[in-house]
C-alpha cells in the first residue's frame, strides 16, 4: 500500500525544494506525492504590505499597494505554478499528481489528506512575517485543523518553519 504526501504550496517548486521533501521517505518507499497550489484571490492588503516591508522590499510594497490582480490572472498564475513544480517533483522517480485547488488553501489540504488518508502533509510558503510570527501561517492552521503535525518549508531553502 502506497504512503501519500500532500504538499500544498503557493511557489513554484525548485529542487531545493524536492530534495527536502524527498528527504522524508525512503527511495524504495512506495510513495505518492500530491500537489495542491491554490488560486485563491482573497488577499489581506495590511498584512502582504508588512510582509513586503519586513523583508526591505519596497517595490514590492508599491506593487502591493497598486496591484489587485484579476481571478483569471491568479489562476493562470497558479496553473503555471502547478505545471512548474510538477515538472521538478518528476524527477523524485515517485507517482506525482497535482491540482489548483479553489477556495481556502488551508482547507483544501485537510480535504486532501482526509480523503487521501495522507501520513504526511508540507506546506511550502515563503516567509510571511506577520503570519509566521503569530501563528496563522498556512501550516498552523492546517496543524490545528488536522491534528497532525505540518512540516512547513520555506521555498527554496533549507529553512524549516517553526509549526
Amino acid at each position: 500500500m502506497s504512503e501519500t504526501i500532500i504538499i500544498l504550496t503557493e511557489e513554484p517548486l525548485t529542487a531545493v525544494d524536492v530534495e527536502n521533501i524527498s528527504d522524508l521517505y525512503s527511495p524504495e518507499d512506495d510513495i505518492e506525492l500530491v500537489l495542491l497550489v491554490p488560486a485563491d484571490t482573497k488577499r489581506n492588503l495590511f498584512v502582504d504590505v508588512v510582509d513586503q516591508l519586513t523583508m526591505l522590499d519596497l517595490p514590492g510594497v508599491l506593487r502591493e499597494l497598486r496591484e489587485k490582480p484579476s481571478v483569471e490572472s491568479v489562476r493562470a498564475e497558479a496553473d503555471e505554478i502547478l505545471a512548474a513544480s510538477l515538472s521538478v517533483l518528476s524527477t523524485t522517480g515517485v507517482k506525482v499528481t497535482g491540482a489548483v485547488a479553489e477556495g481556502d488553501a488551508v482547507a483544501s489540504l485537510v480535504a486532501k489528506v482526509t480523503e487521501l488518508g495522507a501520513s504526511q502533509a508540507v506546506v511550502v510558503t515563503r516567509p510571511h512575517a506577520v503570519a509566521d510570527t503569530f501563528r496563522q501561517d498556512w501550516a498552523h492552521q492546517a496543524q490545528r485543523k488536522l491534528g497532525l503535525p505540518v512540516l512547513h518549508l520555506y521555498s527554496g531553502s533549507g529553512f524549516i518553519g517553526d509549526s
